[in-house]
């Protein structure tokens, strides 16, 4: 019983010795990386490693379930498998100090590696968080292990009391504090980085657009309890990207390039360079192309910008339909991420901008401030670049961008799609009159008709709300004389073209989901 009882203190200690070890090596890459880069954090950039590397359809499943806090999921679960490798490693250093070191080395090698093949690295500064890390971590294992090393009695039993006890709380307890210490600073130190970026936000002015939005129409918004504000608050916003730390781009130093194929003239412009320009104002709805059938990730916004065809045009592009060279359009961020526009829809006459406002304010950081591309009627993967710096002119043949190398389709035009906000899922309703509501979209074309069927009923024409313009999403509603009983209600609209929405239910890849909405309630 005492051998087993010394047997697992041994391994207790182990274990807290890797976690001990573990959080060191983050804290002390936390620090490198506040001093360096934070976006070169080990977590930062072993999850931007795993995100690169799982397949569309996972990514896919992490939104359905997750929703925006799928980065979350994901850095608690890199978080969870550290802590659980690390208590495995801690084991291990109790008997074989320096197998146990070297297993953390071999993890800062790993975030090394990650760290130098993230599309925003930045060179050899971006390893050196995952490597002192791993250095501190490896050490702080091999001084805990050698403290907790047993104590023999004067019959030759290994023993857990005395000084070994003593020593390795004591050294343990030196240890957090340091590392504590360490983490608390590069957290300090990354704040400061980021210091400048939010006070370029907070002092900028946005100029009066010299193309303001037009009003909008009295009756976009229905007064129906439960249905979606026609305006999306920007705190309300949906966001889905890869970014596991938001950029924060000080908006003095920020630069954009365009240059490519068919490009006469490159141009660099600064952000002050884009604000004395012309400025757009205008109502558009995004979608994102992770949106189910019926789901939330889609917001309308006042966007002000720049016309993006005007840029284009001043550096010598044309479209493809008059010959020009190129025909897509490649937005990178500053973190690397990559999109593909075809060019013929970038510069048809719609209101694609580079916007830098969004519902009368600067974009908020979480949605690419200082600068973001947006082209109404295409889903955002392959218009609404956040962050950008760059746009390079070529072709479909030439280049893949991020997601089409994930299996996404090139061109993703928004599919036309309707949505019931209420009532809910499940809900009970009363008997008697119900107003069934919602919104429907097909950006570009506008929405015409909306139809609502219960059960297996006639399709039945629903109110719509006067409509903004045909980027953006329209309203509608139904009064429904609701009879006892469990009742499919289901919903489909028709767009400007005169095409109906179709019944096909397809999911989000490679081009966006398909299908009628539908809701089940039961009225008492």
């Amino acid at each position: 019983m005492s051998s087993l009882r010394s047997k697992l203190v041994r391994a207790a200690f182990g274990a807290l010795a890797g976690l001990l070890a573990a959080f060191t090596a983050l804290a002390v890459a936390e620090l490198l990386a506040g001093l360096v880069r934070p976006a070169a954090g080990p977590v930062t950039v072993v999850g931007g490693a795993v995100i690169d590397r799982t397949p569309a359809a996972v990514k896919d499943f992490a939104i359905r379930t997750f929703g925006e806090n799928d980065k979350i999921v994901l850095q608690l679960g890199i978080l969870a498998i550290l802590a659980l490798i690390a208590v495995g490693l801690g084991i291990l250093a109790m008997s074989h100090r320096r197998a146990g070191a070297a297993g953390v080395l071999l993890f800062g090698i790993v975030g090394a590696a990650a760290a130098f093949s993230r599309p925003d690295s930045t060179g050899t500064g971006d390893v050196l968080p995952s490597v002192a890390g791993a250095l501190a971590g490896a050490v702080a294992l091999y001084v805990l292990a050698a403290k907790a090393a047993p104590v023999h009695t004067p019959d030759g039993q290994p023993g857990t009391g005395g000084w070994s006890r003593r020593g390795f709380l004591a050294a343990a307890g030196v240890t957090a504090v340091a590392a504590t210490s360490a983490g608390a600073l590069g957290r300090y130190f990354g704040g400061r980085q980021g210091q400048g970026a939010v006070a370029s936000r907070e002092n900028l002015v946005l100029p009066k657009p010299a193309s303001p939005a037009p009003a909008v129409p009295a009756g976009v918004q229905l007064k129906v309890p439960g249905i979606t504000a026609f305006t999306t608050p920007n705190a309300d916003f949906y966001r889905v990207d890869t970014a596991l730390t938001v950029p924060k781009v000080d908006a003095g130093t920020w630069r954009l390039r365009i240059h490519g194929k068919g490009v006469t003239r490159p141009l660099t412009y600064t952000l002050d360079q884009l604000l004395a320009r012309p400025l757009i104002e205008r109502d558009i709805t995004l979608t994102c192309v992770s949106n189910e059938v019926g789901g939330p990730y889609i917001g309308s916004a006042r966007w002000l910008g720049v016309p993006l065809a005007d840029l284009l045009k001043e550096a010598g592009v044309i479209p493809p339909s008059r010959g020009g060279k190129a025909d897509q359009l490649v937005a990178r961020s500053v973190d690397g991420m990559t999109l593909g526009s075809p060019v013929e829809d970038v510069m048809d006459g719609r209101d694609a901008m580079l916007a830098v406002g969004m519902n009368g304010e600067p974009l908020p950081f979480d949605h690419g401030f200082p600068v973001r591309m947006l082209v109404p009627g295409l889903y955002g993967y392959v218009s609404a670049c956040k962050w950008i710096e760059d746009i390079e002119l070529t072709t479909f043949d030439a280049y893949d961008p991020y997601w089409v190398k994930r299996k996404w389709a090139r061109k993703a035009p928004i599919k036309t799609q309707s949505r019931i906000d209420t009532p809910k899922p499940f809900a009970r309703p009363a008997a008697g009159i119900v107003t069934i509501a919602g919104v429907a979209w097909a950006q570009h074309r506008g929405v015409t008709r909306v139809q609502i069927r219960v059960d297996d009923g006639p399709w039945q024409d629903a109110d719509l709300a006067a409509q903004a313009g045909v980027d953006t999403w329209r309203q509608w509603s139904y009064r429904w004389n609701a009879t006892p009983g469990g009742h499919n209600i289901t919903v489909r609209a028709t767009d400007g073209t005169g095409q109906a929405q179709t019944e096909q239910r397809t999911r989000t890849v490679p081009d966006g989901a398909s299908g009628w909405h539908s809701v089940f309630v039961t009225v008492p």
